[in-house]
């Protein structure tokens, strides 16, 4: 998969991957949608964002985990 809004710079926070050349990291996009779930509120806390920004910053992060099994703790 191509990702033509995720850029990666050494000079730019620390290399990590950032969407558009922000200094927004898609760690804090992915942190962000977490934290709001209506995505008007996630858009006006920052509006340099638009949805295919969002939608390509969660599309990278899936690509970037392995699929490993993560035991959890089982409720009850």
């Amino acid at each position: 998969m191509r990702f033509n809004r995720i850029t990666c710079d050494p000079k730019r926070m620390n290399g990590q991957p950032c969407v558009r050349q922000f200094r927004l990291t898609v760690r804090r996009v992915v942190e962000a949608v977490a934290t709001y779930p209506d995505r008007r509120d996630l858009l006006r806390e920052f509006p340099e964002l638009d949805e295919e920004d969002i939608r390509e910053a969660l599309a990278y992060a899936a690509a970037s985990l392995d699929d490993k099994v993560i035991e959890v703790a089982m409720a009850g």
